[in-house]
C-alpha cells in the first residue's frame, strides 16, 4: 500500500477549498470530493462517504459541514476556520459581483435565458456525484439498503425529510451494530 500523504498544512487546506470553492461555484461538492479524494488523498473514498453521510445529518449546507469537519480533523478549530474561509472567499466574492451585474442587466432575456440552462446543468452535476459518492457502498450491501429505502421514503412516498432522516440513521447504525459491516 502506497504511503498516505502528509497532513495538510493550514495554507493548504485554505488553497485546496479555495481551488473548490473556485471551480465549483453552484455545486462544490463533486470538486471537494475530486481534490479531497483523488488529486490531494487527504481521505479514502470510503472515509469521504461516512464523513459526509455524518454532515448530511447535521443542520447546515452538506459541504460547509464536510469542510469544517476536515479542517478539524487536521488541526482543530483553526482547521476548521482555515479551510471553511479557503471554501467560501471566491463565492462570497463572486456572488456580490453578479449581484451587481444582475442588477443591472437581470431583464434582459438572453440573462434570463442562461440561468435557466445553468439551472439545467447543476442538477445533472447533483446526479451524477450522488452516484459517485454511492459508490462505496456496493460492497456494504446494509447500506444499499438504507439508501434505497431512504429514497424510497423520500422520493417516492413523498414522506418529510426530518422525520425520515433520524430514522434511518438509527436503522443504519443498528443494521451496522448487528452485521458489522
Amino acid at each position: 500500500m502506497p504511503d498516505a500523504p502528509p497532513l495538510p498544512s493550514l495554507p493548504r487546506l485554505f488553497l485546496g477549498f479555495l481551488s473548490v470553492g473556485m471551480y465549483g461555484f453552484g455545486g462544490v461538492l463533486p470538486w471537494a470530493r475530486r481534490m479531497v479524494v483523488e488529486q490531494k488523498r487527504w481521505l479514502t473514498a470510503a472515509e469521504f462517504t461516512d464523513m459526509l453521510g455524518l454532515c448530511q445529518f447535521l443542520p447546515g449546507g452538506n459541504i460547509m459541514n464536510l469542510t469544517i469537519a476536515l479542517g478539524a480533523r487536521f488541526h482543530g478549530a483553526a482547521g476548521a476556520i482555515t479551510a471553511f474561509a479557503g471554501l467560501m472567499a471566491a463565492p462570497f466574492a463572486t456572488v456580490i459581483l453578479l449581484g451587481l451585474v444582475y442588477d443591472r442587466y437581470g431583464d434582459l432575456p438572453a440573462v434570463q435565458h442562461t440561468f435557466h440552462g445553468l439551472a439545467a446543468a447543476a442538477s445533472a452535476l447533483v446526479l451524477a456525484n450522488a452516484l459517485r459518492i454511492a459508490a462505496p457502498l456496493r460492497t456494504r450491501p446494509a447500506g444499499i439498503a438504507v439508501a434505497v429505502a431512504t429514497f424510497i421514503a423520500i422520493a417516492v412516498l413523498r414522506l418529510p425529510l426530518p422525520p425520515v432522516l433520524p430514522a434511518m440513521a438509527a436503522v443504519s447504525t443498528l443494521l451496522i451494530w448487528r452485521f458489522r459491516e
